[in-house]
């Protein structure tokens, strides 16, 4: 992405996969749920609000098949899985965290930009009037 300006337009540019990855709505959140420990599945779903079971089984097989989290069967009854991040994965906590700082600082003015964005809809003359 920096060695050229338009690198990140080309289709095998590295700087798209990455931003592939984390603009899926769930790997980023799924990925900083796994950053503190390894998790179970249900403790997934427990832990990232608004998840369905289905959504979150895709995402962990995407990120899995990224090399960013391994999924670890116990031969145990019943049966045990834990997802825990990579040393590829591990890598992406910063990137995370930058993220996650952003949001904290700046989601409030965001959230209140779109407010008003959406009350001077309103209150705007449509084009049909």
């Amino acid at each position: 992405m920096h060695d050229s300006a338009g690198s990140v337009f080309l289709a095998d540019c590295p700087a798209r996969l990455a931003v592939d990855i984390i603009t899926n709505k769930w790997a980023v959140v799924v990925l900083f749920a796994l950053s503190r420990r390894p998790r179970r599945h249900g403790e997934l779903v427990d832990l990232v609000g608004g998840i369905s079971r289905k959504v979150l089984t895709q995402t962990l097989r995407r990120l899995q098949s990224y090399g960013l989290i391994e999924r670890r069967a116990y031969a145990e009854a019943p049966p045990r899985v834990e997802y825990s991040l990579t040393d590829l994965g591990q890598t992406l906590t910063g990137p995370i965290a930058a993220l996650t700082d952003w949001a904290t600082t700046y989601g409030a003015a965001v959230a209140d930009f779109q407010e008003a964005a959406e009350e001077g809809q309103q209150d705007a003359p449509t084009s049909d009037s």
